[in-house]
């Protein structure tokens, strides 16, 4: 009764803190989306408005310049983390994001003060970017060492939760507005609404994220403070991350490549693509993406709780193989198709698939390095796949569209998703004890042989079970997994 009463409360613990940690992930990433949701409203008053549809590649640029600053955001919230905790990185974070949005909702125009109004929007976008840029490295982490052990895909698998859910409500913003105001209102000044409850959002999650437990352990912020002696190495540093975990730095690149790629594909430039390559109606591709979207973000905890039973690897090749073999045949269609249904069945097709990948990519990253270097490690690696491949996606496929060259985008996204194929076929293992297993208890092997397991076989959280001592011993010296 007791063992059974220890796992309710080791649960209910996790959820709270998840819960605490997804707000502001959802919020950081409507901020980030609401860009291109509301691009083709506001790009004429910052970009060419003679052609629309090279108004909307310099919009599309310019979302691309704020992933430049991701590796930047990545590096100093990373680096923070894992030497001041992951409740500081989150708060601050979000600050940042928060004074983003505010900006863009009161930002000047090209025809009130020139180029200036560009360059301004720029300058925000990099700090948006940097913001975003540590927001994912850290939650992901945060979440990873919240979650009690045997359900660690489930309670991970918010993350992405929230992540479509940030976008989700972007469009939900847009629907609401599309319905009651005029399209000239709309263009004219109601673009600046969604950015402007964004910034009030996020203050919110500021308050609700001063109340989180921490998950480092108090042995490693005083490793992060101490003198370094000859030999040996902080935590949370550039050094320890290149000299003892390179590899896992490159396979983290390697898992992201493609799943950043497909992802921001089936949810952030398939808006365009609807509009300007299939034709519908913007109103209706903001329905049709809506609702998408929304049974998206449902499935999250669903291939979550898969991946508790059979194991990370399967859901990954899932999302390789069948990438590989249906993107083409999906993108094709839809390219010359006019019906909202059969586009809204086409863009859930293809989200099924993605699932294999955001359910769980967070996990698997986490998974890969100790707490010593977890969120420096998760966050660059997944920062310079994202800056490189995914944010570049808007630019090159609008480029590509007006080239009149989109079939060239679709080989694009089926060869990103062929080379991280490679990657979890050769690179990964399926339920072998990783980093998180040795530190907070293991997911897979029977809680009664496992020494590292806690009395209820969940594994500790928080940085509290006896399991962390080994990574505690390695803080200074850099680990030895």
């Amino acid at each position: 009764m007791s063992t059974q009463l220890s796992e309710s409360a080791q649960t209910r613990r996790a959820v709270k803190n998840i819960l605490k940690g997804s707000a502001g992930n959802l919020v950081e990433w409507y901020d980030l989306y609401v860009y291109t949701v509301f691009a083709a409203y506001f790009q004429s008053h910052f970009f060419n408005s003679k052609d629309e549809l090279q108004a909307g590649l310099e919009a599309m640029a310019v979302f691309s310049t704020s992933f430049l600053m991701r590796p930047v955001g990545a590096w100093f919230f990373g680096r923070y983390a894992d030497r001041k905790g992951r409740k500081a990185a989150l708060t601050l974070s979000v600050t940042m994001m928060s004074a983003g949005s505010f900006a863009i909702a009161i930002l000047p125009t090209t025809q009130q003060i020139g180029v200036w109004a560009l360059i301004l929007l720029i300058v925000v976008r990099l700090i948006q970017g940097f913001s975003v840029g540590g927001e994912y490295g850290t939650s992901a982490t945060y979440m990873s060492e919240a979650a009690t052990s045997r359900r660690r895909g489930f309670f991970s698998s918010f993350q992405y939760v929230t992540l479509i859910g940030g976008q989700m409500l972007a469009l939900l913003v847009l629907v609401i507005l599309q319905n009651t105001m005029d399209k000239s209102a709309l263009t004219e000044w109601g673009w600046r609404i969604p950015f402007a409850i964004g910034g009030v959002a996020a203050l919110v999650v500021l308050w609700l994220r001063r109340s989180m437990e921490e998950t480092v352990s108090a042995e490693q912020v005083e490793a992060a403070k101490a003198p370094v002696t000859a030999g040996a190495t902080q935590p949370g540093t550039m050094k320890l991350l290149f000299t003892r975990h390179f590899e896992a730095l490159l396979i983290c690149i390697g898992v992201t490549l493609g799943g950043t790629v497909a992802f921001y594909t089936y949810t952030n430039f398939i808006l365009k693509f609807m509009n300007d390559t299939s034709g519908i109606a913007k109103t209706e591709t903001s329905v049709i993406n809506f609702w998408a979207l929304f049974i998206f973000m449902l499935l999250q905890p669903v291939y979550g709780i898969i991946s508790d039973k059979v194991g990370r690897k399967p859901l990954l090749l899932w999302f390789g193989i069948t990438g590989v073999l249906f993107t083409w045949p999906l993108l094709s269609t839809l390219s010359n198709t006019k019906d909202p249904f059969t586009a809204f069945l086409l863009m859930m097709g293809g989200l099924l698939i993605v699932g294999g990948y955001t359910s769980i990519n967070a996990l698997v990253k986490a998974e890969l390095f100790p707490a010593s270097i977890r969120a420096l490690g998760v966050g660059l690696g997944y920062a310079i796949a994202n800056s490189l491949f995914g944010g570049t996606v808007p630019l090159i496929g609008a480029a590509l569209q007006k080239a009149g060259q989109v079939d060239l985008f679709f080989t694009y996204v089926t060869v990103a998703i062929g080379l991280s194929l490679l990657v979890y076929i050769f690179a990964l293992k399926n339920k072998l004890p990783t980093h998180l297993d040795h530190e907070q208890g293991h997911a897979w092997a029977p809680a009664a042989v496992d020494g590292d397991m806690t009395a209820d076989g969940t594994g500790a959280t928080l940085g509290t079970g006896a399991g962390r001592k080994d990574d505690d011993k390695d803080l200074i010296d850099a680990s030895r997994h």
